[in-house]
């Protein structure tokens, strides 16, 4: 299997364009013609995941933070990141991020840790919509089939996986042609009354310049009438997970709990500790800025990680419990990851393994 064929496999369940504007994501190092011998899955790319990717023959390694993020001005092979750029070059590594893309997805980073910590009943915390065309054009009956057949061999209105999605309804058109007029039907002067479809389909946003110029060379019309409407759609993504405890907890026995599971060193809790949690929200890796929508939604506490001093005290001021579970428990991502390309690729011919790195890339250590 060739990289450029895993990405497409990856960019269908965990498309590359739901990232962040700000992230980095896809291919970051690497070919997209050579091909795969072998997967590390890894939280963040150290030099240390390198050598175990080479030492082991793995010459593909997907992680979930992007080493290429805040911006590289030299690589220089024997400092800094440039250790790191360098070695994968030379060992002609190809290096895959995986990140905010990752976390929105409906399987991925947050619904791995929720799953840890034993929550039911998921559902998004933060919905996300999009926006995209409603298309309808008015065609004569028997000219519309040959008009449906040309949207769609330009890849219009489709859904999914399936192609060729079209509504449409009958009608009387009426129109009077007049002065230079060069009507496909009908007389100068003279009202002209033909049965049209109306036909609808949606479209993406980036896909209306195509759309309005396979109109308007198609339509048998000298001027048709079309109109492109604007949508919005709740997404098949979203940001954090909120979901219920199976039996109600006080939060000391909460935060022990979801220690325990998660295998981490510590937590920290800011609030009140003699709450009781039934109902949890969580964002992997820094997610402060949402507890406020997790206590609207009736989350009891609210977990991520990165959370700072001021943020930690207006939140127990304002009444909202929070539960730190530090950035590296994102870890959880390798076994996850693993677990989603085994089944992304189960219909492919694979000749590879996938094996999640063994490598602690907690750049703190806890005294």
């Amino acid at each position: 299997m060739k990289i450029n064929t895993l990405l497409t496999i990856i960019n269908k369940h965990v498309p590359l364009n739901t990232a962040e504007e700000w992230d980095n994501v896809g291919l970051l190092i690497g070919n997209n013609d050579n091909d795969v011998t072998g997967i590390l899955t890894a939280l963040d790319c150290t030099e240390d995941v390198v050598d175990e990717a080479i030492a082991e023959d793995r010459n593909t390694i997907i992680c979930h933070h992007p080493l290429i993020f805040k911006g590289v001005n030299n690589i220089v092979e024997n400092d800094g990141y440039g250790v790191i750029i360098h070695k994968l070059i030379k060992n002609n590594i190809n290096l895959i991020a995986l990140h905010t893309n990752l976390d929105m997805y409906e399987h991925g980073v947050n619904k791995m840790l929720a799953d840890k910590i034993g929550l039911t009943n998921l559902s998004f915390l933060n919905e996300e919509t999009y926006e995209y065309y409603k298309v309808q054009v008015f065609v004569p009956e028997e000219n519309k089939e040959a008009l449906k057949n040309k949207l769609s061999e330009h890849g219009l209105a489709s859904e999914g996986d399936y192609e060729h999605c079209f509504f449409e309804s009958s009608g009387t058109g009426n129109f009077k042609p007049i002065g230079n007029a060069n009507p496909h039907i009908g007389n100068i002067d003279e009202i002209e009354a033909v049965q049209e479809a109306k036909v609808e389909f949606m479209i993406e946003l980036h896909q209306k310049a195509l759309a309005q110029r396979l109109i308007e060379q198609y339509h048998p019309y000298e001027t048709p009438v079309y109109d492109f409407i604007t949508m919005t759609k709740v997404a098949s993504h979203g940001l954090g997970m909120i979901g219920d405890l199976d039996k109600p907890v006080n939060a000391k026995q909460f935060a022990q709990s979801v220690k325990s599971n998660l295998s981490i060193p510590s937590v920290r809790f800011t609030g009140n500790i003699d709450t009781t949690i039934n109902r949890v929200a969580i964002i992997g890796g820094s997610g402060i800025g949402f507890e406020y929508q997790a206590q609207a939604c009736g989350a009891d506490v609210f977990i991520t990680g990165d959370v700072k001093h001021h943020d930690a005290l207006d939140a127990k001021i304002n009444g909202m419990n929070i539960l730190d579970i530090d950035h590296y428990s994102e870890y959880v991502m390798k076994e996850g990851l693993l677990q989603l390309l085994h089944t992304w690729l189960s219909d492919h011919d694979t000749k590879f393994s996938i094996k999640a790195s063994t490598i602690n890339t907690n750049p703190f250590e806890y005294l």
